[in-house]
């Protein structure tokens, strides 16, 4: 047990008195002692006493798109750490294709009595998708919130990040290195955040190279997000002699670099490649991506914020909290040729 007490006050910084009078439940230790020493004791892997563990408030419902883009589990984490310190179960739900559907994840966790959900990148985010279905939801009385995607017909709290100076700070980095020939890899048109990119990169081109909407059109490509997809975006813009290209992902970056490679082209020194999200593990890519780094762990807390507010009888604004992404340097991007 010493060496116990000195592993756990060692981590969270508190003598081994201060731990002994934590996990044998005493008074007199500040609440954010306490939260220190449990941190310490998960980080270290101990079991908590059975005295110590955290009642469940509740069940909170999560659904995300997929787990093979390394974003969305970076979103669970966060939410489900952010909900878990506050006392709930967050569940976890994942659509597939030719799985569940939204709405029959959604209705599951409904059924199983979940006292709120959080939406990332669902059918909120698509345009041509039926708004009316959050309004069924919110008739049953279940509070939710929704991240990245924005609609006027949904009262709800929505997180997103801002999609246009994204673009502003892609172009602008990329203007600097003296390219002239900027593409844009992106998703299908009716999603809310590729409008929202589209918007900002073709106002930035605009702004720092006069280039007219018409004009920029030519330098925007569609497709899927995936690696395929950013790879076939790529080769159309590389064929339009692109000396850089903005993906709307960093795994559609990834395709995009595959795209030069096939060419005999290298990155950076032919072909500059930026990306979006800042995925866990990017940093670490050949080479290193440069990137749009999505708030994740800003926008996963402030999505519970304002999903508690709601469960506790005081509902947030009905309106869109819109967070500013960081342009992260690496080695994808460089000089033009």
């Amino acid at each position: 047990m010493t060496a116990r007490l000195a592993d756990i006050a060692a981590q969270a910084g508190v003598s081994e008195a201060t731990v002994s009078r934590v996990l044998n439940g005493k008074p007199g230790v500040a609440a954010t002692t306490r939260q220190s020493v449990l941190a310490a004791l998960d980080v270290l892997g101990y079991e908590r006493p059975v005295r110590l563990r955290q009642r469940s408030a509740g069940l909170i419902g999560l659904i995300i798109p997929e787990l093979d883009n390394p974003i969305f589990p970076a979103f669970a984490q966060v939410i489900g750490q952010a909900l878990t310190r506050q006392g709930f179960t967050p569940v976890l739900a994942t659509q597939s294709p030719g799985g569940s559907t939204e709405d029959e994840l959604t209705e599951m966790l409904v059924d199983r009595g979940v006292d709120g959900i959080v939406f990332v990148s669902g059918l909120h985010a698509d345009t041509s998708a039926d708004m009316g279905r959050y309004d069924r939801l919110r008739a049953q009385g279940v509070p939710f919130v929704l991240i990245n995607g924005f609609s006027p017909k949904v009262r709800a709290p929505f997180i997103s990040p801002d999609d246009r100076d994204a673009m502003r700070l892609a172009v602008t980095h990329l203007t600097s290195l003296g390219h002239r020939r900027i593409g844009l890899a992106l998703g299908p048109r009716r999603f809310v955040p590729v409008q929202r990119k589209v918007e900002g990169f073709t106002a930035a081109l605009a702004e720092l190279r006069g280039v007219r909407d018409a004009e920029a059109g030519e330098f925007i490509e569609h497709s899927l997000y995936t690696l395929e997809g950013g790879q076939a975006a790529a080769s159309a813009l590389l064929d339009r002699d692109c000396t850089a290209i903005v993906c709307a992902s960093d795994m559609m970056a990834l395709g995009a670099i595959r795209a030069a490679r096939q060419r005999g082209l290298s990155v950076p020194g032919q072909v500059s490649v930026v990306g979006y999200d800042d995925s866990p593990l990017i940093a670490f890519t050949d080479p290193p991506l440069t990137t749009i780094r999505q708030p994740v762990t800003s926008m996963g807390q402030a999505a519970v914020r304002a999903l508690l507010e709601e469960i506790a009888g005081t509902p947030a604004p009905h309106s869109e909290f819109v967070f500013h992404p960081e342009l992260v340097v690496r080695g994808s991007t460089a000089s033009a040729p």
